[in-house]
């Protein structure tokens, strides 16, 4: 095929020229932080690409790092129009990219073939404008959603709450809940009592009686506040500072992270609820815990 740029072709060896500067400042990772479409309602806020996404920029192209969808990853697009081509899992199924830049604006399309000699599907197009704000990103599928988007070094961490390690005595204790449409998913926290400036806990999720998530969590005092960390599945650590707290409730918070930026946790009683999502709007999802074992004198 004519014009086809072929994704196994390795990006390296692409002749390199260096960008200039209005377009090496697309390179590195990006972080969602506001949804700007007009008219929605901040339940529906959500990104319009990957909440992180990354970039590199070439002097006649840019690469798609990561985060845009499909699987895909390094695809180059060059500004001249030409076709890059990705096959995906499917034999006879590809993506077909195409780009362009133009008043700062870097623009790719990307439709789909499911089969072979099968006809185009699903043309998503995307923009990417710089702005003093951050970077602007449009998509349009089947309607146009608009995101602003930041790199961590450009996202302030909030202010945090005055705190130590027995203003969240409350949340120690065995936690567990029953979730799904058939109570087949079985999750809990098991949280320390605080001492020595911290508490931890172990976290699983077990499905059908499988174990399909776990994870380590801690809360330590650090700067006169507290300090939120969690670990997923024993990945690197991600931390989340104390916002605000009360006898029965505390909000921690990370707008650099892209998933997700806010955790609450409330406790009426022997309940616990704990609460994951977006700072500002969204689904948040929520966990509902009874405590198991014995009782305390906490609300």
């Amino acid at each position: 095929m004519l014009n086809l740029i072929l994704a196994s072709i390795v990006v390296a060896a692409w002749p390199q020229t260096e960008p200039p500067a209005e377009l090496k400042a697309f390179d590195g990772e990006w972080i969602w932080q506001e949804d700007r479409t007009p008219g929605r309602a901040p339940e529906q806020f959500n990104p319009p690409l990957s909440s992180r996404f990354s970039l590199r920029a070439e002097a006649d192209a840019m690469i798609l790092v990561s985060g845009h969808g499909s699987g895909h990853t390094n695809v180059r697009i060059t500004f001249d129009g030409r076709m890059t081509e990705v096959p995906n899992t499917n034999p006879g199924s590809f993506a077909r990219y195409r780009g362009s830049w133009k008043d700062g604006t870097f623009t790719y399309e990307v439709d789909f073939i499911r089969e072979a000699g099968g006809t185009p599907q699903n043309l998503i197009r995307r923009a990417f404008t710089l702005t003093p704000d951050g970077l602007i990103v449009r998509s349009n599928l089947m309607n146009e959603t608009v995101g602003l988007y930041k790199q961590a070094k450009d996202v302030p961490l909030p202010a945090t709450a005055k705190a130590t390690i027995n203003d969240l005595s409350w949340m120690q204790g065995n936690w567990s809940g029953i979730r799904g449409t058939e109570n087949q998913i079985y999750f809990e926290e098991l949280w320390s009592p605080p001492r020595g400036g911290s508490m931890f806990a172990t976290a699983r999720t077990v499905n059908r009686d499988r174990l399909s998530a776990f994870e380590y969590l801690r809360i330590v005092e650090r700067d006169g506040s507290l300090v939120y960390i969690a670990q997923p599945g024993g990945a690197a650590p991600t931390e989340f500072y104390l916002t605000e707290f009360s006898a029965t409730r505390a909000v921690f918070q990370n707008p650099r992270h892209d998933y997700p930026k806010q955790i609450i946790y409330e406790r009426t009683g022997d309940s616990l609820t704990a609460t994951i999502g977006y700072i500002v709007g969204g689904s948040p999802r929520r966990f509902e815990f009874k405590r198991q074992g014995a009782t305390d004198t906490n609300p």
